[in-house]
C-alpha cells in the first residue's frame, strides 16, 4: 500500500543552493484519511562537495485498535550536485524485507536490489522531492525497490495550503508514472511543502510538515 510513496526516501526540503550551506532536518506527519499513522524524518548534511541524505519512516495502520499494517524504512543517499553517487536502503514492508544498494563507478551506477541488479548510465536521480530538478526528469530510481521508473510531471496550478499552521502560496505538480499519481506542493523559493496521493482502497495518504 505504501510502497509507491516510500520512493520518498531521498528527501530534504531545500533547493540545491540552500541545501549545500548547512545541515537541516525536517519531520513529516503522515496520515491516512486524516488519521495519523506515523512520521518520516529527513536529514541533509553537507560533506565536502557532496551531500548525505538520511531518511527514516515508521508507519502503523490500525483497524479496531489492532495493528493491521506495519512499515519501517531507512535509507542513506550520497549526492554530488543533482546526481546520485550511492544509496543503501532497508525496508520492512509488513514483514517483507527489501534492500537496495548502489555505487557509482565513472558514468555508471550499479544498482543491486533484493531480487535483481541493473547498471544505469549518466546522471541518475531518485524520487528526490526535495530537489525541484526532479520536475525535469523522465525516469527516477525507486530507492525502496531498485526499479528505474518512467515518470512525467505536470503543473496543476497555484493555490494556498496550510504549512505549520500558516497559509502558504504554493505550486501544485502531479507526478504520473508510478502505480498511482502523486501530488506535490512547492513554495515560491522551491521548497517542497507537502505530498498527497491515493493508495489502496481509495484512501488518501498525506505528508504534512510538523
Amino acid at each position: 500500500m505504501i510502497k509507491l510513496l516510500l520512493t520518498l526516501a531521498a528527501l530534504s526540503l531545500l533547493p540545491l543552493s540552500a541545501a549545500a550551506q548547512s545541515s537541516r532536518s525536517w519531520n513529516f506527519r503522515v496520515a491516512l484519511n486524516d488519521e495519523p499513522i506515523g512520521t518520516q524524518r529527513f536529514t541533509l548534511t553537507p560533506q565536502g562537495d557532496q551531500r548525505e541524505l538520511r531518511s527514516e519512516a515508521s508507519f502503523d495502520v490500525k483497524v479496531l485498535f489492532i495493528n493491521a499494517y506495519r512499515y519501517r524504512h531507512e535509507a542513506t543517499e550520497r549526492w554530488q550536485g543533482d546526481c546520485l553517487r550511492s544509496i543503501a536502503s532497508r525496508t520492512d514492508d509488513d514483514g517483507k524485507l527489501i534492500s537496495v544498494k548502489s555505487q557509482r563507478e565513472g558514468d555508471k551506477l550499479q544498482v543491486t536490489a533484493t531480487k535483481a541488479s541493473e547498471t544505469l548510465e549518466g546522471c541518475v536521480m531518485t524520487f528526490a522531492y526535495w530537489n525541484p530538478a526532479i520536475l525535469r526528469q523522465t525516469k527516477l530510481l525507486n530507492p525502496q525497490t531498485g526499479e528505474y521508473e518512467k515518470v512525467s510531471f505536470a503543473l496543476v496550478g497555484e493555490e494556498s495550503i496550510e504549512v505549520r499552521g500558516q497559509a502558504t502560496k504554493a505550486k501544485r505538480y502531479r507526478l504520473s508514472g508510478p502505480e498511482r499519481p502523486i501530488d506535490l506542493w512547492y513554495g515560491a523559493d522551491g521548497d517542497w511543502l507537502a505530498l498527497q496521493s491515493t493508495v489502496a482502497g481509495g484512501r488518501r495518504l498525506t505528508y504534512k510538515l510538523e
